[in-house]
């Protein structure tokens, strides 16, 4: 395969992650292998050039150069030359003057530091030198020689250059362009040679050192002028994509905007519907996928996924039946005393309920508080030797994906007597760290007073649903408590959390669709997943090819 039939199946590749910053790194590869222009017979060969540059070197003193015996990275064409950089070009290296020479008022010629901050993309330099130590030239080649090693640009003026900075003259015969993409291709190479480990460096001899190919000098111009050709199809094929990416990404906003404002549930359904039909075109990035989960999870706790059945029991009458047991339970001593809730004013509540839906609170719903650490430190030893009560803290809740299957440590008897245990089935909700992330208990475990616990009341099945609640809620959570005005959550905040309550059927024909489509969510990032891979691995061969051809 040629460079010109790879850019021809661009389109079958371009999903690949990163393909055409890939592609970009690939035309300087192919460049300075010799790799993207035909050779031709009738150019000087570039020893030829070679032999100029020793003869003007040696006439002013400078040290004789030989390449043999070194290392080549990989095979020239017949016309083509390894050369140092020390002598391809004269190397000046930076050196800061003191902080007094230089200022931001303009005075002077322009200071370049070290790093990016300098060259054809920042006509505008930061400082300006009035007694500058070291000169770069307009047109020099500017690279940086301490952290980040590697980065080039090019002057656009006489500047001062800084001891982060090198700059590089090349020699009559090396095309400065040329020169330039060279230097870019072996960027991570330049770097590898960093000596330091919180501070990375090359010194002038390492940089002199460096070798790299050379070709004829007519074959150097057609290179240029081949990369320049190719770099701006590479910008167009980035805007056309970047385009493509923006109508997709209006359309996705658009569908999930229908869904989430549609006039009444038969218009919702109907947009989800249409969403589904057409996921393959709206779904085309990781992060598309994760507003349709959150958007899917919006309308099951507004009454919008499932329709409703005016013959299903009202969630008022749950409350109702909730709040008769726990008060028996009271009675006979087997629980404590509900906490005293304020009457919930629905004009405050974030959305209209469909029929048969309840405003509710969580303390109303089950058994709802704190865990506990009671002993300073919490990692005493004296807690965990031996232990055997499973410890869950807020990072197992944050990694669990809804469903709690690591623990922290484990307690023995004396961590268990200054903790809880909460059953299996408990939702936790954390309140420290990342605020209101959740999951649910898949063993019997204890938790710190970071964490939340919610046990719903035996009428639930389990505490799926309110789980999806809290995932739905998370970003807005304060939403759905209106009579707080602080910033943070905590028990008392998440006690005033007003939350959307089905009827029991209904709750678990949302609980089953939710499933649904949450595991179609899973396919579809599955199959993303492959797409990109199998584009990636085609890309590697697509280029592969190149190189062997």
């Amino acid at each position: 395969m040629t460079p010109d039939r790879l850019l021809d199946h661009f389109d079958r590749i371009s999903d690949a992650p990163d393909a055409i910053p890939r592609l970009r790194r690939f035309i300087l590869d192919l460049a300075v292998r010799g790799k993207l222009v035909e050779q031709d017979l009738n150019d000087e060969p570039a020893s030829e050039l070679i032999k100029g540059i020793f003869a003007k070197l040696q006439t002013t003193g400078s040290e004789s150069a030989v390449t043999e015996g070194y290392e080549h990275l990989f095979d020239l064409p017949a016309s083509w030359s390894w050369i140092k950089v020390g002598h391809a070009a004269h190397i000046e290296m930076g050196q800061s003057p003191p902080s007094d020479h230089y200022n931001q008022s303009r005075q002077g010629i322009p200071f370049y530091q070290g790093k990016t901050d300098f060259g054809r993309r920042h006509p505008t330099p930061r400082y300006w030198c009035s007694q500058p130590s070291k000169l770069a030239f307009k047109d020099d080649i500017l690279i940086c020689v301490r952290a980040p090693v590697g980065p080039t640009n090019v002057a656009n003026e006489e500047c001062c250059i800084g001891r982060g900075l090198a700059a590089l003259r090349p020699h009559e015969g090396v095309d400065l362009e040329f020169f330039l993409l060279c230097l870019k291709s072996f960027e991570s190479a330049l770097a590898s040679l960093g000596f330091g480990t919180t501070f990375v460096a090359i010194n002038k001899k390492q940089l002199k050192s460096f070798l790299i190919p050379l070709p004829p000098l007519a074959e150097q111009h057609r290179i240029v002028a081949k990369v320049d050709e190719l770099m701006a199809l590479c910008d167009r094929l980035e805007a056309a994509q970047a385009e493509r990416e923006s109508r997709r990404d209006r359309l996705t906003a658009a569908s999930l905007h229908r869904l989430n404002n549609g006039a009444n549930a038969d218009e919702v359904r109907a947009n989800v519907g249409f969403h589904l039909r057409h996921l393959p075109r709206l779904t085309t990035r990781p992060d598309h996928i994760q507003q349709l989960r959150q958007t899917i999870l919006n309308l099951a706790v507004r009454g919008q996924l499932v329709p409703q059945d005016p013959k299903d029991e009202p969630a008022s009458n749950l409350i109702a039946r909730i709040q008769t047991d726990r008060a028996q339970m009271t009675k006979e001593g087997r629980t404590g005393r509900a906490p005293q809730l304020p009457t919930i004013d629905e004009a405050n509540a974030p959305f209209a309920l469909p029929p048969g839906w309840a405003w509710a609170r969580f303390p109303e719903l089950g058994k709802f508080g704190r865990g506990k650490s009671k002993h300073r430190p919490r990692n005493d030893p004296s807690l965990f030797e031996g232990g055997t009560h499973l410890l869950v803290q807020t990072g197992d809740v944050a990694r669990s994906n809804g469903v709690i299957e690591t623990f922290t440590g484990k307690y023995n008897e004396v961590g268990l007597a200054q903790s809880a245990n909460w059953p299996k089935g408990t939702l936790c909700i954390t309140i420290a760290a990342n605020i209101a992330d959740s999951g649910i208990l898949s063993f019997d475990a204890c938790f710190p007073d970071s964490v939340v616990g919610f046990v719903p009341a035996a009428i639930f099945p389990n505490a799926r649903y309110f789980e999806y609640f809290i995932r739905t809620a998370k970003a807005e959570l304060l939403e759905f408590a209106p009579a707080t005005a602080q910033k943070n959550i905590n028990l008392t905040i998440l006690n005033e959390v007003l939350v959307p309550l089905p009827p029991l059927t209904e709750q678990h024909r949302i609980v089953a669709k939710v499933d649904e489509l949450m595991a179609l969510c899973d396919r579809l990032e599955a199959q993303l997943t492959t797409v990109q891979t199998e584009s990636g691995r085609l890309l590697e061969a697509a280029l592969a090819e190149v190189l062997a051809t």
